[in-house]
């Protein structure tokens, strides 16, 4: 109480002398009331109009501030905004007026300096600041810098600087000059300082690898790694990490899909998941990014022929569903995570999703190739299936989904390692009985390839339909190896390559992956 007695005293000094205030004290004055309130100190009318009477006089000596003011006021207004503070014209003039003297200062920035700066752009942008060119010229002012002085950052900075790039890329600067070297410089780090990062450090590097390889058209170099590296640290720390944390985790986990070996996937979640039974106070948004989590893990060992069914995982699904439904909540997002839960454990859902469809070039290609060649074949398209997502064609009288996959069905877009969302679309088609047939899109750009799948698909048809069981797929054609489509074209030309194997593939791709990558807020 006297702490606080105290803070409401001086507040309403600051705007009587406002004008006597120099720079440095302008500076420590909204890094101070940004503390308190990140701290949990009420945003009272006082310390608000103590905030507004200091912004204009940021515009008023922006040209006295040095390379540590900048960083504190910065960071101070991107605290204040992300704790609730109304961004008005007075606050973003006050951040348009610093941002080129971000790039002018740039070379006197110290490492916490350029971290700050860096997190203050993506909590700003991440809470609807315009990107202008100026926020963009200051980011690409400082990424250089963190490959400059990357052996300087403590595993916090390395923490911190991650999370901001991911935050970024998020809201769409994923084509900042100098991102992919910045990022390259720092992952090796993660490795390195693995034993000195918190779990909320923890927490915020995987859900920053999640993110970025989401968002990525092609994998950054040491994500692997820096995953393989977090991931036995979860297990580690499992009794350290708060509910909001959690649920992070089991979506970055999920989210990184075929990245992650199954075998440390289902470890991770077995690790975690029972804290959600201890009775923790989960949000609405905490609630559903695990459900969705869990469900990915039970996906993944359902396509799996030898791995055991985990009841225990889909317990938890059971509750959580139960605990979701208890919120009643409104938006699509989660309306379709629970119909998919639902789906899954056999239970009558309350919601009914809907569904926004596209159709691809390519995928009306390959259509128009199969109908050509099997002129009595039946093939629906974007249907709907159970209620499930729908689904690119549907060939009704023999239960086969044929999927034509984006590299956005794939982690880094690689068109090899299957993302969660991805996942989870197979198998719950294969659980409601339908075969499924994927086909990566960059197969279909070569004519002989396209033709190799849809011999492969005369050859499905020719049989007669067998009813709604499941059946798995091997990766090649009827009773060949585990090849890709060019190892088979090559095979044909070369039968000295031809591979001997027998390994089983289950293919498949998610609509409008958006639905289920879930944003969150640090």
């Amino acid at each position: 109480p006297e702490l606080n007695e105290a803070v409401a005293a001086l507040l309403p000094h600051v705007n009587a002398q406002k004008d006597q205030f120099i720079p440095q004290h302008i500076a420590n004055l909204l890094w101070a009331m940004a503390k308190l309130v990140d701290n949990g100190q009420e945003q009272t009318p006082e310390l608000n109009e103590a905030v507004a009477a200091l912004l204009p006089r940021v515009n008023a000596q922006k040209d006295q501030f040095n390379p540590q003011d900048i960083a504190n006021l910065l960071w101070a207004m991107a605290k204040l905004v992300d704790n609730g503070q109304e961004q008005t014209p007075e606050l973003n003039k006050a951040v348009a007026v610093l941002l080129p003297h971000v790039n002018a200062q740039k070379a006197n920035f110290t490492p916490q300096a350029i971290t700050n700066l860096l997190c203050a752009m993506a909590k700003l942008v991440d809470n609807g600041q315009e990107q202008t060119p100026e926020l963009n010229e200051a980011v690409a002012a400082l990424l250089p810098l963190v490959n400059a002085q990357k052996n300087q950052l403590d595993a916090q900075g390395i923490a911190n600087l991650l999370w901001a790039m991911a935050k970024l890329v998020d809201n769409g600067q994923e084509k900042i000059p100098g991102l992919i070297e910045a990022l390259a410089a720092l992952l090796p780090f993660v490795n390195a300082q693995k034993a000195n990062f918190t779990p909320q450090a923890i927490t915020n590097l995987l859900w920053a690898m999640a993110k970025l390889v989401d968002n990525a058209q092609e994998r950054t170099p040491g994500i692997n790694e820096a995953v393989t590296a977090l991931l036995p640290i979860v297990n580690a720390q499992k009794t350290n990490f708060n509910p909001q944390e959690i649920a992070n985790l089991l979506w970055a986990t999920a989210k990184l899909g075929e990245l992650v070996e199954l075998n440390v996937a289902t470890s991770t979640f077995e690790s975690l998941v029972y804290r959600i039974s201890e009775n923790l106070q989960f949000s609405q948004e905490g609630i559903s990014m695990s459900l969705w989590g869990v469900m990915v893990c039970c996906a993944r060992l359902s396509l799996v022929s030898n791995a055991n069914k985990n009841n225990v995982l889909e317990k938890h699904m059971d509750d959580l569903l139960t605990r979701l439904e208890n919120t009643s909540p409104d938006n699509e997002d989660d309306q379709s995570i629970m119909f998919m839960a639902a789906s899954w454990l056999g239970r009558a859902s309350p919601v009914a999703p809907h569904y926004q469809t596209t159709i691809s070039k390519t995928q009306a290609d390959f259509r128009d190739q199969l109908q050509s060649s099997i002129p009595s074949l039946k093939i629906e398209e974007e249907k709907s299936l159970n209620s499930l997502p729908p689904v690119d064609l549907l060939l009704p009288d023999h239960n086969i989904v044929i999927e034509v996959q984006g590299p956005s069905h794939y982690v880094g877009g690689d068109f090899n390692t299957r993302n969660g969302s991805t996942l989870l679309k197979i198998a719950l088609l294969q659980k409601s009985g339908f075969e499924v047939i994927e086909i990566p899109v960059n197969q279909l750009l070569n004519k002989d390839l396209m033709k190799l799948y849809i011999d492969q698909i005369k050859i499905r048809v020719s049989i007669p339909p067998q009813g709604h069981d499941s059946a798995s797929l091997k990766r090649g054609w009827a009773g060949a190896a585990d090849v890709t489509a060019e190892e088979h074209l090559a095979e044909q030309t070369n039968p000295a390559k031809r591979k001997k194997t027998n390994s089983q593939y289950s293919p498949f791709s998610h609509h409008d992956s958006n639905k289920l990558c879930r944003k969150m807020n640090f």
